[in-house]
């Protein structure tokens, strides 16, 4: 039979219990191989319950020491009773000058001290006892977490001032740099948010005219990587310039907000308005129209696992639009061949994600009485998903003609090989 003999008002800091007649210290701490929280308790004696039932400090520190033990036992070993036991009497009734002697040997969870209201200073200058003055009973984890966000920081050499731990708390990047950015003006002190609004300011002009595009080659709502870094860059070099004090991690933050909220705009916006094609002529029925006015009526959309679509003229979307929404459904890393055909015109183009490249393709003789058709295929190389895209709605607008201006096509296949080989060596 178990009788809860003491406990405070926090659930978390351990218990006094009395277990057949035995007082006991129990507390929960880790998770077992199912990931239900562990129980472990040890034997105490009165004059150690006279303590934790009168100092906060002491049974706060006790707490601190024991956890690491916790942590050996892992998910379903024992706790070290021994160990736990022979803890109580330095920490609860030794003297504060034998008690900091005992912290500066042993191992002990320096968060959960901190959590509790510990004065760091203290804390790092082995004073534990006197850190604990300031102790309450009710945890702050945020407190904690800050603390070894800065303690990682100085790691690597990173020092915040006031501005700098101001712009990281309003992006949310405070506690941990991979958080998705976002703007909390609430979490920045009121004297400080004028200068935060300035710094964001200067990012958001020196990106006004840059925008991330979406790379349906990895999907229908990834973003393209290129257009990524370039706004990324933009948005470092004018913030350095502008305000020369803030460190690195204050103008990565602002950068990071910056690219991130353009990416959402992309995934969030249809895919005609994303297309960079979608200034082409159309026809007012929207048919898509080549630059020597000759109305495109069908294109087929072909996959290199064999799936097609076709869009024809009367169609409520561009060609363009429906062509990519088709790349992001289908694309995947054992299918990176598309093919837009004309088969009124007899051309189209391949496009291979895999090399960054594309072939164009034009019939020259159509096949009569068995005799297959003969073509023309030339190769060239692309720059990522932006020159895609530019090559995509050529091809809508004017066919393959009007590709000339986006060569040099190579029709020698060792030839354009050499040519890629050259590219990607750069």
């Amino acid at each position: 039979m178990r009788d809860i003999v003491f406990t405070r008002r926090s659930g978390w800091i351990p218990n006094v219990v009395r277990e057949d007649g035995e007082l006991k210290l129990t507390l929960g701490a880790g998770a077992d191989a199912n990931h239900e929280p562990r129980t472990f308790t040890f034997s105490i004696g009165e004059a150690h319950l006279a303590v934790i039932r009168e100092d906060l400090a002491r049974h706060l520190l006790l707490w601190s020491a024991i956890l690491p033990l916790c942590d050996d036992a892992g998910t379903r070993g024992r706790l070290d009773e021994n160990a736990a036991v022979a803890l109580l009497d330095p920490i609860l009734l030794g003297a504060p000058a034998d008690v900091d002697a005992l912290f500066r040997r042993i191992r002990w969870d320096r968060s959960r001290l901190i959590a509790h209201g510990a004065d760091i200073g203290l804390l790092e200058r082995g004073q534990v006892c006197a850190a604990m003055r300031a102790a309450t009973e009710t945890s702050n984890g945020k407190r904690a977490q800050e603390y070894h966000a800065d303690r990682r920081r100085a790691e690597r050499g990173a020092v915040l001032g006031p501005l700098d731990a101001a712009i990281l708390r309003f992006t949310g990047q405070y506690l941990h740099g991979g958080t998705v950015p976002r703007r909390m003006p609430d979490a920045v002190e009121p004297a400080l948010l004028p200068e935060v609004l300035r710094v964001i300011a200067t990012a958001e002009q020196a990106c006004a005219a840059l925008r991330i595009g979406r790379d349906p080659r990895r999907g229908n709502r990834a973003t393209d990587r290129h257009d990524w870094h370039r706004m990324e860059t933009a948005v470092e070099a004018a913030v350095r310039r502008a305000h020369p004090e803030l460190v690195d991690d204050a103008v990565r933050t602002v950068s990071f907000l910056m690219c991130s909220e353009a990416a959402n705009r992309s995934r969030n916006t249809p895919m005609e308005d994303d297309d960079e094609g979608a200034d082409h002529r159309t026809d007012l029925d929207g048919g898509a129209r080549t630059d020597g006015g000759a109305r495109k009526t069908v294109l087929s959309f072909t996959d290199d696992k064999g799936a097609e679509k076709k869009w024809r003229q009367d169609s409520p979307r561009t060609a363009t639009a429906e062509f990519w929404e088709f790349v992001g459904d289908r694309s995947a890393t054992d299918n990176e061949v598309f093919t837009i055909e004309d088969e009124e015109m007899g051309e189209g183009i391949q496009l291979h994600f895999y090399a960054d490249s594309v072939a164009r393709v034009t019939t020259l003789r159509e096949g009569e009485g068995g005799s297959d058709p003969e073509y023309r295929v030339e190769y060239g190389l692309v720059d990522g998903i932006g020159g895609y895209r530019k090559l995509v709605s050529t091809f809508v607008r004017g066919g393959c003609a009007a590709l000339e201006q986006h060569g040099p096509w190579m029709s020698d296949v060792a030839e354009f090989e050499r040519a890629r080989r050259r590219r990607d060596a750069r």
